[in-house]
């Protein structure tokens, strides 16, 4: 399962940036979310375990299609808001994925208990259609330019496929704020694979805490990204991206490394699900400053292509964070290896903070002139 989720992105999602630039945005989401409708169909036909293979398929097939909306969907909210709300919109656009995350949980299991995977299928295919219908409703923005493909030529359009995507790989590498941000979001990312493989462990072997205890922490995590979404809407507009992103990683590391070496000392559950309220916090704010960071310092014929580069990182990193803390976890001990991605995201702050100080002290103009300078050169 892993594997069936974490290939797409890796192996396709530099690639669709590339053609999520030549598209038009809004018709590629609703185009993605018809597909993604479709795609879950296959679902009905899964009656005994024996057919778990559907299974694998479907979620394989989603994650290649999930790689062209989401970078459409970064792409497009530039367009639609200007720059003075941009952290607004990206504070309520996480606000809303934590929101839809904890309903959409609950909601889940209440109708895997009543129908099972079919009934599952065909309510999520709904909301897919209801997506496509939304975003087909929203008023067509001024397109961006667009990277010219009209090659006679198969080969030269190869070549010209191939040259995109290189440019979108060396603008990461050669901008200084988004090499700064791929390096974090590599430290960072590792961080998240050690977390999702080891944190259910946690909870079962070192807090002795019962499932029922483990929905109540999780969803917790998503009560304070509630918060913070609306904190993050609220100040974020007033603070540099660059300085938000450092000090909200710092604060998230080390709350991280407090719910992991609490139990040391105190043998109960309610501190983790106190402080994983506490580190919604800091998390909304670290993904909305990362986002608009990303948006400011890339132009609309580029931002696509940028989007998927990182993304295909992140895969790689969430899967090698999560093979060594298979390996680790056993061998070393899981709070170590939890501890150790906790000290991960307060040294990636931490760089942040030194290497993008000059950014933070112009707000948000500098990373758009540079970016502006180099594409001109």
């Amino acid at each position: 399962m892993l594997l069936a989720s974490f290939i797409p992105q890796i192996v396709l999602g530099s690639l669709a940036g590339v053609f999520v630039d030549r598209w038009d945005l809004r018709r590629t989401m609703v185009t993605a979310n018809v597909l993604l409708s479709l795609g879950l169909l296959p679902l009905l036909a899964v009656h005994r375990p024996g057919q778990i293979w559907i299974v694998y398929a479907v979620v394989a097939s989603e994650g290649c299609v999930q790689q062209f909306f989401t970078p459409a969907q970064q792409s497009l909210l530039p367009r639609l808001v200007g720059d003075d709300h941009l952290v607004t919109a990206n504070a309520f656009n996480s606000h809303n994925s934590d929101l839809s995350r904890l309903i959409g949980s609950a909601l889940g299991g209440a109708v895997a208990a009543a129908g099972g995977i079919n009934l599952l299928a065909l309510l999520d295919t709904v909301s897919f259609l209801l997506s496509a219908a939304s975003i087909a409703a929203i008023p067509t923005a001024p397109r961006a330019e667009r990277t010219s493909c009209a090659h006679p030529e198969i080969r030269a359009r190869v070549r010209q496929l191939g040259a995109e995507w290189a440019d979108g790989i060396r603008l990461c590498l050669h901008q200084h704020v988004l090499r700064v941000i791929v390096v974090f979001l590599l430290v960072t990312s590792v961080g998240e694979g050690i977390m999702s493989t080891l944190f259910a462990p946690f909870v079962r072997s070192v807090l002795h805490a019962i499932s029922a205890t483990y929905g109540l922490i999780v969803a917790a995590q998503a009560i304070g990204g509630i918060g913070g979404g609306l904190l993050a809407a609220s100040i974020g507009s007033r603070l540099p991206a660059t300085r938000a992103m450092g000090w909200a990683a710092i604060a998230f590391g080390l709350i991280d490394l407090a719910v992991f070496l609490y139990p040391l000392h105190v043998a109960a559950a309610w501190p983790a699900i106190v402080l994983m309220i506490l580190v919604g916090f800091p998390g909304a704010l670290m993904v909305t400053s990362v986002m608009t960071l990303l948006q400011r310092c890339t132009t609309g014929s580029h931002r696509g292509r940028v989007f998927g580069a990182l993304g295909a990182a992140e895969g790689i990193a969430i899967v090698s964070g999560t093979c060594a803390a298979g390996f680790l976890g056993q061998s070393v001990g899981i709070v170590p290896v939890l501890a150790a991605q906790g000290v991960g995201y307060v040294l990636a702050g931490m760089l942040v903070v030194v290497l993008l100080r000059r950014e933070s002290a112009g707000h948000a103009a500098p990373e758009r002139r540079m970016h502006e300078s180099r594409v001109g050169r």
